[in-house]
């Protein structure tokens, strides 16, 4: 595919307005200069978000999220940047030339390249591997296993499902296919001897291959056929690769994903045969991991792909363990808007056995009527390892209620969640929300910044409004970088006096950072627009940095004096980092070298310096 041109790209963004866009899911009213409204993007009572008309962003106040139009709806949609692209452009009545318009998610690997060669050989030996299960007597012995299994002859050619006899088939038929020892070496399709022979890794087992997200062979998963004689491991899946990573890849994501678009929702199940048993129910948007407990990388996948995400595991006690890692893990690493379910099947029965029990169409309605938010499911697991009629568990057991409750920012959710504790147990809610009161944390206070309010030329660090992640953190250096990088990009005059510095640069690496990318921003354009330098950045730290510091509330008339303010500040803390750092380098050395005098020496000018930076700090608090 090619790139899309920055003209291109300029031109799309410039044809709609940021605000229409949004409007059509926030509801947005005016306050001063801005649109205000709900985020999208967290739960709030009180409107955080903010859309900036004339500079074509939005930033929230709250959560911290920012960006342009385009960063909008790849947050809110989960889109890639050229998806998002395509959208805008569509709204703003502009035409996308075909070649720009391939699905981005489509990794162009030249199939002369390692990689390509590796997924040839794994496509390859996928093809082998099934025609041996489905077409010939080697294979019968495991076609009547998976039949025995409920596996129908479409399913089991939708996922290509095959066997590796026991018997050497794979090396032989990659000589053939002309494929080098050394590819074969790192293919992980082999084990190899001391020798340095090649041996078939996958014998007498149920072969289950693995994509990527764009559907191509990557690896296998081995189910062993026979495990009452065999000591072998009952699933055995390839090792890491050049193109697979278990941490990086869920089973069924390249078909899930697709189906996930129509209702932004996938089903996390434990194994391939939960997956392909729900897919065969007609639950299409269903993945899982590769035998393992779920990783960040995966939970990273699923945040980009769903705004629902749904773990339906075995309700014994060994899923529900496996739910509440789950949970946990999903709650860290999840991105801003995506909500969390769960279903839990009956107690010993995983979801391919519920299918082979009930039907199809009774697992489909299962699913449908069996969900629980994760505080329901806390409810019911918080009481294992507890005796609630004893007056000590029963009071252990509801204060992990209550700290739950209290990590809840709905007041409607966390009122029906009172009112249904108050009742199990005959308690009184009046005293459980005083308690609850307690326990909730009190997040920092932080306003929201309304327009046309008076300013001086004069700089007040304090003056300048922080989203409440920041605002506790951010002393008087940080502050005199916001203001002087605003100042900087909306003013060339500026810029140009600043950079005249040549020993110059920013304290705070996201500062630093921002001013670099914006160093290219300008090599291109002209003229600076917020939007714009937006799509130049990668990162959600840095357009959350630019978001904080368009939203400063300053005057737009620039006072040089109060940049040349900025700078010596900023300028007098920069080399006292330098210096501590390169002491405390020198000390290192000195003491590998077992020179006391020196280690000596350089103890004493170090904590000189710690003594000017403790100074320094003092004062900018001050």
């Amino acid at each position: 595919m090619a790139r899309i041109p920055r003209e291109l790209i300029d031109q799309v963004r410039d044809a709609v307005d940021i605000a229409d866009v949004i409007g059509q899911y926030v509801q947005l009213h005016q306050s001063g200069k801005n649109f205000v409204g709900l985020c999208p993007f967290h739960e709030e009572r009180t409107p955080s978000f903010s859309v900036n008309e004339s500079k074509q962003f939005f930033y929230c106040f709250g959560c911290g999220r920012g960006g342009n139009v385009f960063q909008f709806l790849m947050d809110l949609k989960h889109y890639s940047f050229v998806e998002a692209v395509q959208e805008v452009a569509q709204l703003g009545n502009i035409t996308i030339p075909d070649r720009y318009r391939e699905d981005s998610h489509q990794e162009k690997i030249p199939d002369n390249s390692e990689k390509g060669q590796l997924m040839a050989v794994h496509e390859q030996a996928a093809e082998l591997y099934h025609h041996i299960l489905v077409n010939t007597p080697a294979g019968e012995p495991a076609l009547k296993y998976l039949h025995r299994r409920g596996m129908s002859d479409e399913m089991i050619k939708q996922f290509q499902i095959g066997y590796a006899p026991d018997q050497k088939i794979l090396k032989p038929f990659c000589d053939q296919h002309g494929y080098q020892y050394q590819l074969l070496r790192k293919s992980g399709l082999f084990t190899e001897s001391s020798s340095g022979e090649l041996h078939d890794r996958f014998i007498d087992r149920v072969m289950y291959p693995l994509k990527n997200q764009n559907g191509r062979v990557i690896a296998f998963s081995g189910r062993i056929l026979n495990t009452a004689s065999s000591d072998l491991p009952k699933y055995l899946n390839s090792p890491e690769t050049p193109i697979f990573n278990k941490r990086r890849t869920l089973f069924n994501f390249d078909l899930a994903r697709k189906a996930a678009r129509k209702g932004n929702q996938l089903y996390l199940f434990e194994g391939f045969m939960d997956v392909i048993s729900a897919f065969s129910a007609g639950v299409e948007n269903g993945v899982a991991s590769m035998g393992t407990s779920l990783t960040e990388e995966q939970v990273g996948l699923l945040g980009r792909a769903c705004r629902h995400l749904v773990i339906c595991y075995d309700g014994d006690s060994a899923g529900q363990n496996a739910i509440d890692r789950a949970i946990s893990l999903v709650n860290d690493h999840r991105p801003a808007g995506m909500q969390l379910r769960i279903v839990q099947l009956p107690a010993g029965v995983d979801p391919d056995e519920y299918v082979q029990q009930k039907g199809r169409e009774e697992f489909k309605n299962y699913l449908g009527s069996h969900v629980e938010t994760p505080v329901d499911f806390y409810f019911n697991f918080y009481r294992h390892g507890h005796n609630l009629n004893q007056q000590s568990d029963l009071l252990a057991y509801i204060n992990q209620i209550l700290k739950l409750l209290a990590q809840l920012q709905s007041p409607v959710e966390q009122d029906l969640y009172l009112e249904r504790l108050a009742s199990e147990f005959n308690l009184d809610k009046a005293t459980l929300k005083v308690q609850l009161e307690e326990i909730r944390p009190q997040p920092p206070q932080y306003h929201y910044p309304a327009a046309n309010q008076g300013s001086s030329n004069n700089y007040n660090p304090g003056s300048a409004p922080l989203d409440r992640h920041t605002q506790a953190t951010v002393n008087r250096t940080e502050r005199a970088e916001q203001l002087l990088l605003r100042y900087m990009l909306a003013d060339r005059e500026v810029w140009t006096h600043v950079t005249a510095h040549k020993d110059f640069h920013f304290v705070h690496e996201r500062y630093q950072t921002l001013y670099l990318v914006a160093t290219s921003y300008f090599a291109e354009q002209n003229n600076y627009s917020v939007a714009g330098l937006m799509d130049y950045l990668s990162e959600d730290e840095l357009r959350t940095t630019l978001g904080q510091i368009e939203e400063l509330n300053v005057d737009e008339r620039v006072d040089m004096q109060v940049v040349d303010d900025c700078l010596q500040l900023i300028m007098k803390s920069t080399p006292l980092e330098t210096q501590i750092k390169d002491v405390r380098a020198q000390l290192r050395e000195a003491s590998s070298l077992n020179n006391s005098e020196l280690a000596t020496n350089l103890t004493m000018k170090l904590v000189d310096l710690l003594k000017q930076q403790q100074q320094l700090k003092t004062e900018e608090i001050n």
